[in-house]
């Protein structure tokens, strides 16, 4: 009787055991990613942010475009699965400068004055042109001497950055689109890459990568592709663009 006990003993002991190194092992992996997200983002447990988005213009009221606000809910779950503290505010209202929280900045920067001000101040290679008096060529990107001009519903483009400056340290996220569908594109890519842009770039790492969007009108956001890493174009001053040109 006491060897069948053993028997049974020794197996289920080894087994509990296994299961608890397991499960230790898992919680710390889990942990560990958690921790190189929260680090990625900025946004240690408990602390705040703001998503800074545009107005409907077809709205009389202060309203949010449809797929601006699917990629603002995107967002709202990044936050949320960090331990933080969102907060929704319209672009043309005066918010503190930059560094002391996360903020994603999400929008057309034609027409997101925040956003605009991002663009020159953290990514001054980039020029983006408002059009002509009927508006063509509004939106068009201009990087590195590369012009980057929209097909509506065939072939749009939308700048997704991560940069750093301020006092405090913490990042600015940056969805620069030419229309709202590319918006919540490159927020989904964001969400979607996460941990492989986190390994990557880890915490103190700054990123502007070009996606394009193709073929929205069928497929909406889904299809979307990197073109380029354009990092060190778009932060390059002005100046410094300009002597390399001419040369």
């Amino acid at each position: 009787m006491d060897d069948t006990l053993l028997l049974l003993t020794v197996p289920a002991a080894a087994l509990i055991v296994g299961l608890a190194a397991g499960w230790a092992v898992r919680s710390a992996a889990a942990r560990r990613k958690l921790t190189r997200e929260q680090d990625f983002f900025g946004l240690p447990a408990g602390s705040e942010c703001v998503l800074v988005t545009h107005r409907d213009s077809a709205s009389a009221h202060w309203s949010i475009p449809r797929h601006d606000a699917l990629a603002l809910l995107g967002l709202a779950a990044v936050v949320e699965n960090c331990g933080a503290h969102p907060e929704v505010a319209p672009h043309d209202t005066g918010l503190q400068g930059f560094g002391a929280r996360t903020e994603f900045c999400v929008g057309d920067p034609t027409a997101h004055r925040r956003l605009a001000s991002h663009l020159t101040s953290l990514l001054p290679g980039v020029t983006v042109q408002p059009g002509d008096e009927l508006g063509m060529g509004r939106g068009t990107f201009v990087i590195g001497g590369s012009t980057y001009r929209m097909e509506p519903g065939a072939l749009e483009y939308v700048l997704l950055a991560r940069l750093t400056a301020g006092e405090g340290g913490r990042p600015v996220f940056l969805a620069a689109g030419q229309r709202p569908v590319t918006h919540r594109a490159a927020v989904r890519h964001l969400v979607r890459n996460r941990t492989r842009l986190a390994r990557r770039y880890g915490a103190e790492g700054q990123f502007c990568l070009l996606l394009k969007v193709v073929n929205s009108q069928a497929y909406g956001p889904d299809v979307v592709e990197l073109v380029a890493d354009v990092t060190k174009a778009a932060t390059a001053p002005a100046e410094v663009r300009g002597h390399r040109a001419a040369a």
